[in-house]
């Protein structure tokens, strides 16, 4: 039954996606289409909003970027394989996502690999970050930039985490990655892989005892109604891509590539500016609604997970790729 809801679901996304056309030149300019899952509160959504029009100021109206957000055009693996067929143009997604596609992205998802925001800016902004962006061309997607996405945390319905002792026994809800379940199995907890969508109701029914994510999202997805405990042990700072088709790509002029690249790189500026702002209101809501706030000491969370990187020396362009992110400087 699942998968048959799967297959009517991604047929109508796709109906949907090529009777809007992903990308079509009117003569007069150039039209993209942009889909996502997110609210259009979320700060990542607002940054894109923001790089539309920048292309249309750089463009002088030459090129339009058509944002759906919240899903209209179905989740995100939908949106990842219409873009892959060149029904979209552009989408968000997850770094945790692309690891589906090559293993040089799970560098992004081990536990604290960046020493501070800085640091993780640094990488994702030279010359590690692009060819990251860069490694999925033979998949028909080409990476744009990355946005910041903060740090992922434990919360939880009933159990308070002060230490990773605290996770045994616990199922905790994982993004479908591969290094997102070894770092929750790492610190004692049962991963448990659940779609973003579904969640709520996993934790509203105790199919699952808590997830991890970053303050805005666990605020805006409202699973702080749910969670009262929050622990800000800030495992990873896992990034969201923005994604284009290279099916659309290579269909774009030399200039109109220029165009939308150069509003991408703005925009990750902006981005970044909106989430701190974010995050800092959304620590303060989830704080207000009765959620505890706990600070508890990264150290044991880190040393809990070192045999997991320790693990990474038998894969050596991982190995290369972590220990090129531990030379940039903060």
């Amino acid at each position: 039954m699942r998968i048959k809801l799967h297959i009517v679901l991604l047929t109508t996304a796709l109906v949907t996606a090529l009777t809007f056309n992903s990308c079509h030149n009117t003569g007069k300019h150039r039209v993209l289409k942009l889909a996502h899952g997110l609210d259009p509160t979320h700060p990542v959504h607002k940054a894109m909003v923001y790089m539309a029009e920048r292309v249309k100021f750089h463009s002088k109206g030459k090129m339009e970027i058509q944002i759906y957000p919240s899903g209209q055009l179905g989740s995100e693996q939908q949106c990842v394989e219409l873009l892959q067929i060149g029904s979209l143009a552009i989408t968000k997604v997850s770094a945790a996502v692309m690891e589906s596609f090559t293993e040089n992205y799970q560098v992004l998802g081990l536990p604290y690999i960046f020493r501070s925001k800085q640091h993780s800016f640094n990488v994702l902004d030279g010359d590690i970050g692009k060819e990251l962006l860069g490694s999925t061309e033979q998949f028909n997607i080409r990476g744009l930039c990355f946005y910041d996405a903060g740090a992922r945390s434990f919360y939880t319905i009933n159990k308070p985490i002060y230490t990773p002792d605290d996770l045994k026994g616990l199922k905790i809800r994982v993004m479908k990655s591969q290094t997102a379940m070894e770092l929750v199995k790492a610190m004692g907890g049962s991963p448990t892989p659940i779609s973003w969508g579904e969640l709520y109701t996993a934790l509203q029914s105790g199919v699952v005892d808590g997830a991890e994510n970053n303050p805005p999202s666990f605020y805006t997805s409202h699973h702080y109604e749910v969670c009262k405990y929050y622990s800000l042990n800030e495992h990873t700072m896992v990034p969201d891509v923005l994604i284009i088709s290279t099916v659309v790509w290579n269909k774009l002029t030399g200039q109109e590539k220029e165009w939308l690249q150069k509003a991408a790189d703005e925009s990750v500026i902006e981005e970044r500016k909106l989430w701190a702002e974010s995050e800092k209101e959304s620590l303060e809501k989830v704080k207000e609604a009765g959620v505890t706030i706990i600070h508890p000491d990264k150290k044991p969370f880190a040393e809990k997970v070192q045999p997991m990187l320790n693990s990474y020396r038998d894969k050596p362009n991982l190995w290369r790729l972590i220990t090129a992110i531990k030379e940039v400087k903060d």
